[in-house]
């Protein structure tokens, strides 16, 4: 099996999709965190809607944007990867352009935009995926994966830290945010189209595969809305719980936060090509007892109480951030190297719909197990994470 042991800057960039592919990148990423933490405050503040309503009209964007991904792997598998890229940073710019016609208090509108923007968030994954499988092969894509991951999350971190230093400026600058958000989509979109990257699928050769045992599909992307779950811990679960139930200062929940992106932004490419001589599969079994002990970890942090329980949950976070860090590593690369060449598009959707959907249910359900005690919500968030892992053995 084909391993990666040294990062090389330049073949890495070249094996993302080249210079101005990762420009595309970083300013796509730049404008939706100038937009996306701030979406709730625009259509609370600036258009008056209630907090439940604009709350279900974004919830609702972005489960209604999932419908779009069938769509989306059949243009992938006829060959189209820049073009779709792009397509899903122009829809964007459809939604925010939407959002800054919306008047105050008219939520169909904003509803629409939501869907939009969620049509774009949800159709990007997949076509940047497939774009990255066809310039770059083997462990090599892998890592070109995680650097776009890395990539991302550095220019969202980046555009959060722009928008809330503005959010001093009122509803004025919510709105400015939206225009440049719109700008910056146009742009990358503008990018991403001119590296004019097209696949032949059926002549794609099947080199790229590894020699190891295929697991199920169904298997997989049923782990996968378990696994997704992570993702929205330090976002979701950690708030809650350190705010409402430990009485802690916001300060903490903040502070775990940007060290889940600044560990994301520096680990996850030596995290990927460190674990690159281990079957994909097996590293994604691993992410899996990472998370269920760091679950297991917070549920053992809580017990603390107040004084020593919060630090303790902080430095568990860690532990959770490097389990999210080895998943994503290793989940697209799994779906990119089992995949047949001409389904691949088909394969990254149907991955993408599992991920959409964990991202969309995980709050609610989060929300709901956390008023049962910190047993029912991390022990049965290790539960469950467990096995899935043994799903993706088997």
């Amino acid at each position: 099996m084909a391993t990666t042991t040294r990062i090389q800057p330049r073949a890495l960039l070249y094996a993302s999709g080249g210079p101005r592919y990762a420009v595309a990148l970083a300013v796509d990423a730049l404008g939706t965190g100038l937009l996306r933490p701030f979406l709730l405050l625009y259509g609370v503040t600036v258009l008056r809607l209630s907090t439940p309503v604009t709350g279900t009209a974004m919830t609702a964007g972005v489960v209604a944007g999932l419908v779009c991904m069938p769509v989306v792997g059949r243009w992938l598998d006829r060959g189209a990867r820049s073009t779709v890229v792009a397509a899903s940073m122009l829809v964007r710019v459809l939604g925010v352009a939407l959002l800054l016609a919306t008047p105050t208090g008219n939520v169909w509108l904003f509803a629409t935009a939501a869907l939009f923007l969620g049509i774009g968030n949800q159709a990007w994954p997949a076509a940047h995926a497939a774009l990255v499988a066809t310039v770059a092969h083997g462990r090599e894509r892998d890592a070109a994966l995680a650097g776009g991951r890395a990539l991302r999350n550095a220019g969202l971190g980046a555009g959060a830290l722009v928008a809330t230093a503005c959010l001093a400026g009122g509803t004025t600058a919510l709105r400015a945010l939206a225009g440049v958000t719109g700008l910056a989509y146009i742009a990358a979109a503008a990018l991403a189209w001119s590296v004019h990257v097209h696949a032949h699928p059926a002549a794609a050769a099947a080199k790229d595969r590894d020699d190891e045992p295929t697991p199920r599909m169904r298997a997989l992307l049923a782990a996968n809305v378990i696994y997704v779950f992570c993702l929205n811990v330090p976002e979701v679960a950690l708030p809650l719980v350190l705010v409402t139930q430990m009485h802690a200062s916001p300060v903490w929940s903040a502070a775990i936060f940007v060290a889940n992106t600044v560990l994301v932004v520096t680990l996850q490419v030596p995290v990927t090509v460190l674990t690159s001589r281990f079957p994909r599969r097996s590293v994604l079994a691993f992410a899996g007892l990472v998370l269920a002990a760091s679950y297991l970890g917070f549920l053992a942090a809580t017990s603390l109480g107040h004084g020593w329980g919060v630090p303790a949950i902080a430095a568990v976070s860690v532990v959770c951030t490097l389990g999210e860090i080895i998943y994503a590593g290793s989940a697209t690369a799994l779906v990119t190297a089992l995949a047949p060449a001409p389904a691949l598009g088909s394969a990254l959707a149907r991955f993408q719909l599992s991920t959409g959907f964990g991202l969309a249910v995980s709050p609610a359900v989060i929300t709901a197990l956390a008023p049962q005690g910190p047993a029912a919500l991390w022990g049965s968030l290790a539960a469950v994470t467990l096995l899935s892992a043994s799903a993706v053995v088997r």
